[in-house]
């Protein structure tokens, strides 16, 4: 069984605007799709009807985009960081419909760190989520808000 890696030194002091990770590629599938709307219950024709679809602008059956969302962020989470924790997700867009067998690839920047209002201890850095499809074009973004401990808290 492959451990994930655990960091140990990216306090917010570490964090380097403009550092950019690039995750490997994820296929879609259709059992992406139904396993999805099964726990989502979402079962809209956009993703389940392929003779409705066919009638339709796009002409076949797509992903939800909170199942490309899900599965995009997923793909960025490869170790883990004690002094930092998701905050939330902001600008969530989506861009560009993802359909069966699409592949989808994660680029996530460091944009900003930003001091907490109230926190002596913590603050607030930015990663710009990009996903981008085999054709190089970007499908969804978001905004990625951590919330990481300092290594000296401010006075």
């Amino acid at each position: 069984m492959e451990k994930i890696k655990v960091i140990v030194e990216d306090h917010f002091e570490d964090y380097l605007i403009g550092f950019t990770r690039t995750t490997f590629g994820r296929t879609i599938t259709e059992t992406d799709i139904i396993v999805h709307a099964g726990h989502t219950g979402d079962f809209f024709p956009h993703h389940m009807d392929a003779e409705w679809c066919a009638t339709q602008e796009f002409g076949r059956r797509m992903a939800h985009g909170t199942l490309v969302f899900s599965v995009a962020i997923g793909m960025t989470a490869t170790t883990i960081n004690p002094h930092a924790m998701s905050y939330g997700y902001d600008r969530l867009r989506f861009v560009r419909p993802v359909f069966i067998n699409d592949t989808i690839r994660v680029t996530a920047t460091i944009t900003a760190q930003r001091d907490h209002p109230k926190r002596k201890t913590h603050g607030f850095v930015d990663e710009a989520i990009e996903v981008r499809n085999q054709n190089d074009e970007v499908v969804l973004s978001c905004a990625h808000i951590y919330l990481v401990e300092r290594k000296t808290p401010l006075p």
